[in-house]
């Protein structure tokens, strides 16, 4: 968590701060869901509960960050990258 807010506070633009939010907040929900998975007194299907919980975390958090990043792109926000992937996809 303190890298992810490190990297929010220095990055230089949205689509690396974007990252560095992305990579914190997938990371932290992902270990403390297979935390309790694995200490957690409970019935197998609760289990199985946290389980798919984290399929969707780990699955959906880089597609949101991912529509966040195009559509600060489309939006006219300029990276301070030097390569720009997305310039042949601009309309």
């Amino acid at each position: 968590m303190v890298f992810g807010a490190l990297g929010i506070i220095r990055f230089p633009d949205v689509y690396t701060r974007l990252h560095a939010a992305t990579k914190c907040d997938t990371g932290g929900a992902m270990s403390i869901i297979l935390y309790l998975v694995l200490t957690m007194d409970a019935p197998a299907l609760v289990r199985a509960k946290f389980l798919v919980l984290a399929f969707l975390i780990a699955m959906m958090n880089p597609m949101v960050s991912h529509a966040i990043a195009r559509a600060a792109y489309r939006y006219g926000v300029i990276p301070k990258v030097v390569v720009d992937m997305y310039a042949w996809d601009n309309p």
